[in-house]
């Protein structure tokens, strides 16, 4: 199987701080990532440059068997899908939940001057329709809810067929409800075998979706640990990450995870 994503000892510096520190990881195009980690360990730098937003320090970032550093970027970035809060906050508030879709076929955010054809059109209809959006396609994104934008969110994402897709904290300010019918969605769109490699950023355990395969664990820009999500999440490495006496229970591919009184 083929790698989607491999980082060779990579390091990323600010101010004389490494927030990334010397990691080494590789994707295949069939697995499904969590990475998981307490706030400042470098998970969205780490998304960051998967998404080609960022250089490392040192080290290599290949990403579809292209080179940072020894490409054009911007002939990967149309391969990579990316949803995140800080890309909500550049989608126009008056712009049409199906137009928001469909810009994605011009990597542009707000429709303007573009010429869309039919096939445009009917992918994006049909994204919204796998994301249960098909009745809002012609309601305002500025008037969704949190979650319903969450959702337009990963359908652009997911318009153009990417072959690799990037979820940066996508169950982030929801309640129950909306949390819930999110990761049903997610762990659908995981198990199919037409989905390309993912990799999704959260602090919680009870975030993960049922079907992702792998995790990673981050502090202070470190790998704690990694690998199979059944091998590797356990209560000493949340532990180990979060600072803290963690225990975890897991029940049918969801897991939970709380505070060990002392």
């Amino acid at each position: 199987m083929s790698s989607a994503l491999d980082f060779t000892d990579v390091v990323v510096r600010r101010d004389g701080r490494d927030i990334v520190d010397h990691v080494t990881w590789q994707v295949s195009e069939d697995q499904r990532w969590v990475v998981l980690g307490p706030n400042g360990a470098g998970k969205t730098t780490l998304l960051q440059l998967a998404d080609t937003l960022m250089h490392p320090t040192s080290g290599t970032v290949t990403i579809l068997g292209e080179t940072l550093g020894r490409t054009d970027v911007f002939e990967i970035r149309p391969r990579i899908g990316f949803a995140s809060t800080a890309m909500a906050r550049r989608i126009p508030r008056d712009e049409t939940v199906l137009n928001t879709v469909m810009t994605a076929a011009y990597s542009v955010m707000g429709r303007w001057n573009e010429d869309y054809e039919g096939i445009d059109e009917r992918r994006a209809r049909r994204v919204l329709a796998d994301w249960k959006l098909e009745h809002l396609s012609e309601r305002l994104f500025g008037t969704l809810s949190d979650g319903e934008q969450k959702r337009v969110q990963i359908a652009r994402a997911v318009m153009t067929d990417p072959e690799l897709l990037l979820l940066d904290e996508p169950t982030a300010s929801l309640d129950l409800g909306s949390r819930e019918e999110l990761l049903q969605l997610l762990s659908g769109y995981a198990a199919s075998p037409t989905t390309p490699a993912m990799i999704m950023v959260t602090h919680h355990v009870e975030e993960i979706p049922v079907g992702f395969t792998h995790v990673m664990l981050l502090r202070e820009g470190g790998i704690v640990a990694q690998g199979p999500i059944a091998e590797t999440l356990t209560a000493e490495a949340l532990s180990e990450a979060f600072g803290m006496p963690i225990s975890l229970s897991a029940e049918g591919g969801r897991y939970a995870a709380r505070a060990v009184s002392a």
